[in-house]
């Protein structure tokens, strides 16, 4: 073994893991409570530096082969996903200061990070435990409404399923292959043997049911709603990058064939249209960026039908822009000590008026999330469906799309309800938060490097 190689590979890795022992290391050395953002904010920053900097060198090594691999087509998503978490810890800076939180976060981004370049079912294993484990106590950390107890063991219990079914699949694959290597997914898809079938089968509903798709997503609307803001822009951008990222890694560029075409035809087609149905009648915004996140995970599974060549720039490409544009509707967000009251969509009456930059930002969030150009939601919903129409199912093509612009109601009556709705006497009217302003301008930035350039990230991708 190659110390060097092993130390360079993991990089990203090895500084989160780092940081999460010195968050530690600090806590029980000073025997109190410590406020942990700035240690955390740190770490996941260098992380994400040190991720920038293998891409941009091209390394390419397996320090532990057949389980572990960093390249470019790696150390991008991993410095995508990590860059995505820095303004979540900006806006979590209010709400949470123990180190408990940021302890959490970053085990979590490590989970995030090993199934990024798993190899094999065990390293992808355990990388989705490390990622979604954390979850299910942050969830409930904050405790702000009497529900968050209910949804963090709603949450908890699908895991726990999403889990057994995700072993099921990969015990399965093992006992017609021999091997734990991922290949032995890519190759199950082009075998008629029964038992390889089904394993692929399972492990795909798995990564449906932690990606919220219907009929698995009874989970995602209720924990949503009951996480504190932060966690709840952690599981719609991170969580949701975690499963559909392991789903890549699985499919890889191996042609899809049946029963699996059916399954990545009909469910993320259900999760399209229930997803944007269901959010037109939601009265509470974090509900109905769960609705919106079910109908956006149809979107990327959909983008597994089309070539291999082609699947990895569509969905690496479409989580990068749906991730930038969700935090950036999070971070935007007014907030204020009533939690309960101000999720509702009633609370963003006439915020144009008391706050005219959040209503903007927030705006043109809901804008690009619907797939409206020139906003990059276009060019991501474009790469997806391209893939369909590429791979020959046009009639699935043309539902999706329809599907998609049932999506668009919902988001408008946000923007109605900002700019065209007189303001609500029981909004609260203070004043930006310092942090949120921050996170705001941090967001800003590459959403509008994505919406004028959409062409550079695609060149890398």
């Amino acid at each position: 073994m190659n110390w060097h190689d092993v130390f360079t590979a993991m990089l990203p890795e090895h500084i989160l893991l780092a940081g999460l022992v010195l968050l530690l290391f600090v806590e029980v050395v000073s025997g109190e409570n410590r406020d942990g953002f700035f240690l955390a904010f740190l770490t996941i920053a260098a992380a994400t530096v040190s991720a920038c900097m293998l891409y941009t060198q091209g390394y390419d090594g397996s320090p532990f082969p057949g389980h572990f691999v960093a390249a470019p087509t790696t150390s991008l998503p991993k410095a995508a996903i990590l860059a995505l978490t820095l303004p979540i810890l900006l806006i979590s800076r209010d709400d949470f200061r123990e180190t408990r939180y940021y302890a959490l976060v970053v085990s979590s981004l490590y989970g995030a990070c090993l199934i990024i370049s798993s190899t094999s079912f065990l390293t992808l294993f355990l990388g989705i435990e490390l990622m979604s484990l954390p979850v299910y106590v942050l969830v409930l950390l904050a405790f702000l409404r009497p529900e968050s107890t209910e949804a963090a063991l709603k949450y908890l219990v699908l895991g726990g399923a999403a889990t057994a079914t995700l072993l099921m699949g990969a015990s399965l694959l093992y006992g017609a292959s021999g091997s734990l290597e991922l290949s032995t997914f890519s190759n199950a898809l082009a075998t008629a043997q029964p038992l390889a079938s089904a394993g692929a089968v399972l492990v795909v509903v798995a990564l449906m049911l932690k990606a919220a798709i219907v009929p698995f997503h009874a989970w995602a609307p209720d924990a949503y709603e009951g996480a504190s803001v932060p966690v709840t822009a952690y599981m719609a951008t991170v969580i949701k990058a975690g499963a559909l990222l392991a789903a890549l890694r699985l499919f890889g560029t191996a042609p899809v064939t049946q029963p699996m075409v059916g399954l990545l035809l009909v469910l993320p087609l259900a999760s399209m249209a229930w997803g944007n149905l269901a959010a037109i009648r939601q009265a509470s915004f974090r509900r109905m960026i769960a609705y919106s996140s079910i109908a956006h995970a149809g979107y990327l599974f959909y983008g597994f039908l089309g070539a291999g060549p082609g699947r990895y720039e569509a969905i690496v490409f479409y989580l990068i822009v749906y991730g930038v544009m969700n935090v950036l509707a999070f971070v935007a967000l007014p907030r204020s000590v009533d939690d309960a009251r101000h999720d509702q969509l009633d609370a963003l009456k006439g915020l144009f008026h008391r706050q005219p930059v959040a209503a903007v930002v927030i705006a043109a969030a809901m804008l690009s999330l619907a797939g409206l150009p020139p906003l990059p939601g276009f060019a991501a919903k474009f790469l997806v469906f391209r893939n369909v129409l590429a791979a020959g199912y046009t009639t699935y093509a043309v539902l999706g799309l329809v599907a998609s612009y049932l999506g668009i109601y919902f988001y408008l009556r946000v923007i109605q309800y900002m700019f065209m709705s007189a303001e609500d006497p029981a909004a609260a009217h203070g004043k930006p938060r310092r942090m949120a302003l921050l996170a705001t301008v941090v967001c800003v930035v590459p959403a509008i490097l994505l919406s004028f350039f959409p062409g550079w990230l695609l060149e890398r991708l």
